[in-house]
This record gives structure tokens, C-alpha cells and sequence, in this order.
């Protein structure tokens, strides 16, 4: 999906995969980050929020929570939302600041002392429970709590497992129960999601919870509610910036952008965005009809990988689809075939031979490595270190 993106715009990080992969620096089922180019598009996306007025809080689950790429952000967007309490002690851990928690899990009733007294700036709800439960822990710690009230996604906008959220013609009813809770502000509204990138051709465009949002902040500001927060998650980035702020949106959680890889990346190489990171596993077993195996552990049901460049031969093979179903033990590329072997070498694939791919990820629920490097930008890469999928390092 972005392979022609990386190779275009960021070929250094190919050359360092390749070249650590050979020397046995990194096993198969890799994806080796880009320290400088993430910053770089750190930087970018601040600069721009701040020309719009816009605020930003980070999102790292498709970054494998990992530590050294958070400080880097961080030094650029101070703030984050974080999708779970596992992803929030690691954001926590690593020194960032709390922007919003309960972003898409809510926060369990018996960890919200421990969070809260991060003093967080917003804790989203998705109901009156958990507005009760976040108003019960910051009254016993001597706080009131801001709270984001989630929308009820509209219809056909809702992934699976993220259902829940206060129904739009239920919000005067919610907003008089939770004035009366003594440890809670309501500080804004927040929906998921906001912005999505048509599947064909990559271009942006608000859904209907993006108007949800904006019709619920309307009817709290009528209730007195002032200085109202609107945060639009999904698809934030450079092209999509201008957007919020033009529809009225107070702030934007930029995830995969910070990696250059939203789908608009994929189909328009001139996005400001570098690529910044390249998925490396190698040839396992070959079939008896020709298909290389090459080991997984790194896909998941909606990475939607296209193709596999094997830098040894030139070769760059289709991938094959694969049922979401099954754990991806390996991933299946086509036969190599007339035209495939790309540098004339007339080599035949081999076991052990390293295999770039380029995809959509979210790392947080693989089992893959993740190996940072720093130093692309001035010609000298070389490795900080490796982690787990959830930002652990690896000895």
C-alpha cells in the first residue's frame, strides 16, 4: 500500500532495513521506524495546528507504544490521547503529557485514581456510569474533572468493538444528570470518526458524526456550557488540518500521519508527510508450485499489503490475500515469474532472504519488533534499540 510512497520519498530507510536485516540486527517480523522522519512530521503538524489555532493530542497505537518515538513527538506535541489505560502508562512513563483518556476504551472504575491524578486534560464518556465513576475518583483525590461526552456514532459509521456514546437526542437529558455530579466539568464533545480518506482515492472528507458533534456542542452551549472543546479524530494531518479548523473543530489527534501513511499518502506521494517505516520479514519456505512464505506475525485484517520487495534479487512480488480469520503463522507472496527478476540477476529466491513490505499497520496488536533508528536524515543511521509491539525494550 505504501511501498511505492517509501521507496519514492524515503529510500535511506530501505537501504538501513535491508542492511540491519542482513547483519542479523533485526529478526524477520520487524518494522524498523524512522526516529527523524517521525519527528519531522511531528514538527510539521504542530507548526500547521498553531498557524490554524487548532490543538493536537498524539496517537501512538499504530506506533507500538514506543517510548523513544513518543519522547520525539512529544518534543513537537506535547500532549496525547490515548486509546487504552495500557497505552496511557506507557505515554505517562515516557513523559508526555495527558490530553484525553478513555479516547476509545473507557477508563476502568478502579484505575481512574491512578489517571486522574495524572491531571489529565479530558476524560471522555461514553454515558452516565462512567461520568459517575470519573466524578466519584476525582472528588476523592480533591479534583473536578473535564470530561469529553462521546457521541453516538450515525448509522453505518461504527466499527465493531467500538460501539457506544450518548445519542444526540439524549444530550439535554445526559447534560442535566451530569451538571449535577459534583466532581465533573463538561468540557466538550468528541465522536470517532470524524474525518475518513475515500477508499479509492484517498481524498478526505468529514462523516455524519462530524455534524453530530457539532450539533451536541450546539445544544451544550445553550445550556451555558462556554469555551466548548470539539475534537475530530480519524485522518488527521496536513491535508486534513485546514479542514477541522474551517468546520470547527477545537482540536485533532493526528496518528497515522505522523508516520505518513493515511491513505492519502498512499495515492498522492506530494503530501508534505514522510514515510516512516518499513515492515521487514524474510523467505521462510518456498511452495511446491513456486509461492514464497514469508513469516508474519506484523499483519492484520485491514493492513491491506499489495507487494514485497526482495532487495537481494530485485524481485517485487504480489502479496495474496489472506482470511482476517486466521493468525497470520505466515503470509503467502505470488510466484516470482516472467519480468520478476527486476536487476537481470537470473537469482532464484532463497530462504533467509530479506522481504520489504509497506503497509498500514497498527502495531499494538501484533507480535512484532520494533527497531528505531535515528540518523537517516544526515546519512548516518544507525540503531537505538528494540521493543515489543506494546514499547517494552528487548535485551
Amino acid at each position: 500500500m505504501f511501498l511505492d510512497s517509501l521507496l519514492a520519498r524515503n529510500p535511506a530507510l530501505i537501504d538501513a532495513a535491508t542492511d540491519l536485516h542482513r547483519r542479523g540486527a533485526i529478526p524477520p517480523d520487524t518494522y524498523v521506524m524512522d526516529l527523524d522522519a517521525i519527528e519531522g512530521n511531528a514538527s510539521l503538524l504542530a507548526a500547521e495546528a498553531e498557524r490554524l489555532g487548532l490543538s493536537l493530542w498524539f496517537v501512538v497505537k499504530q506506533l507500538g507504544r514506543n517510548p523513544e518515538l513518543i519522547r520525539a513527538i512529544a518534543r513537537h506535541i506535547p500532549k496525547y490521547a490515548a486509546i487504552d489505560p495500557p497505552e496511557a502508562r506507557t505515554l505517562h512513563a515516557a513523559g508526555a503529557q495527558a490530553g484525553n483518556l478513555g479516547h476509545l476504551v473507557q477508563i476502568p472504575r478502579r484505575a481512574l485514581p491512578e489517571m486522574l491524578a495524572w491531571r489529565p486534560e479530558t476524560v471522555t464518556v461514553y454515558d452516565l456510569a462512567n461520568a459517575r465513576a470519573v466524578s466519584d475518583a476525582a472528588l476523592g483525590l480533591g479534583l473536578v474533572q473535564d470530561i469529553l461526552v462521546r457521541l453516538e456514532g450515525a448509522p453505518g459509521t461504527v466499527y465493531p468493538g467500538q460501539e457506544g456514546g450518548v445519542p444526540l437526542a439524549g444530550m439535554e437529558t445526559f447534560a442535566a444528570a451530569v451538571e449535577r455530579l459534583p466532581g465533573v466539568r463538561i468540557a466538550g464533545v468528541t465522536a470517532f470518526p470524524c474525518v475518513l480518506c475515500d477508499p479509492r482515492t484517498g481524498l478526505p472528507a468529514p462523516t455524519a458524526n462530524f455534524e453530530l458533534a457539532l450539533a451536541a456542542r450546539r445544544v451544550l452551549a445553550a445550556r451555558g456550557h462556554e469555551d466548548l472543546k470539539l475534537s475530530a479524530p480519524s485522518a488527521t494531518s496536513m491535508a486534513t488540518l485546514p479542514l477541522l479548523a474551517e468546520l470547527g473543530a477545537t482540536h485533532g489527534e493526528p496518528g497515522h500521519s505522523l508516520t505518513g501513511t493515511t491513505p492519502l499518502h498512499a495515492r498522492d506521494l506530494s503530501q508534505p508527510e514522510t514515510p516512516a517505516y518499513v515492515y521487514v520479514t524474510e523467505v521462510a519456505h518456498t511452495l511446491a508450485d513456486g509461492r514464497p512464505a514469508v513469516f508474519g506475525g506484523g499483519f492484520y485484517a485491514r493492513s491491506h499489503p499489495t507487494s514485497a520487495l526482495l532487495p537481494r534479487t530485485g524481485m517485487r512480488l504480489p502479496v495474496q490475500e489472506a482470511p482476517p480469520e486466521n493468525i497470520d503463522y505466515y503470509r503467502l507472496l505470488d510466484a516470482p515469474g516472467s519480468g520478476a527478476d527486476l536487476d537481470g540477476t537470473g537469482a532464484d529466491l532463497k530462504v533467509g532472504d530479506t522481504a520489504l513490505l509497506a503497509f498500514r499497520t497498527q502495531i499494538f496488536v501484533t507480535r512484532s519488533t520494533v527497531a528505531v533508528v535515528a540518523g537517516l536524515s544526515t546519512g548516518t543511521p544507525r540503531l537505538i534499540g528494540l521493543y515489543d509491539a506494546q514499547g517494552k525494550a528487548l535485551s
